[in-house]
């Protein structure tokens, strides 16, 4: 990893120890030795308040290529969520996240997960990657929002992270 990206994380790891948004993760996760490892992020998202996604808590894997913060970090949900934003794989398709749409390198982690959370009850219809949830979303919106629901009572279930 670079010098650039290796101080550029650390100083984005002080500035979330000292300031975050309520119930958010965001933190280096650890090497088979116990060292941190910058270039893999464990994060998670709360669902916000009054929406299908409120009571869940998404886990984000975020990985920092070598050549940070002229690219964006590949962010993907574990497990993968339904949502007509979300690729199969688990990988979030979101403007902020593409270096040829709306990337900048002074983007923060805390603003990527800010964007996030507002993308899962705000999706981009005109941008989808995963088409049951698109189809779902635009044709039947109360069974989109019941499946959401009970996506997000099994995430409250599953995902206890500590901070």
């Amino acid at each position: 990893m670079s010098r650039i990206a290796t101080a550029r994380l650390a100083e984005e790891r002080k500035a979330w120890r000292r300031d975050h948004p309520f119930a958010f993760v965001a933190r280096p996760a650890k090497n088979s030795e116990g060292c941190l490892n910058l270039r893999i992020w464990e994060c998670a998202v709360p669902g916000k308040k009054g929406t299908p996604w409120e009571g869940g808590l998404y886990k984000i894997r975020m990985l920092f290529k070598r050549d940070y913060p002229t690219t964006p970090p590949k962010c993907r949900f574990e497990p993968p969520l339904f949502h007509p934003n979300v690729y199969p794989s688990g990988t979030v398709c979101l403007s902020l996240l593409d270096e040829n749409k709306d990337w900048r390198p002074a983007i923060t982690i805390k603003q990527i997960l800010l964007g996030i959370q507002d993308l899962l009850n705000e999706p981009n219809i005109r941008d989808p990657a995963q088409a049951e949830a698109y189809t779902i979303y635009c044709q039947n919106r109360l069974e989109y929002e019941k499946r959401v629901r009970a996506q997000a009572r099994a995430m409250a279930a599953t995902n206890e992270i500590n901070q």
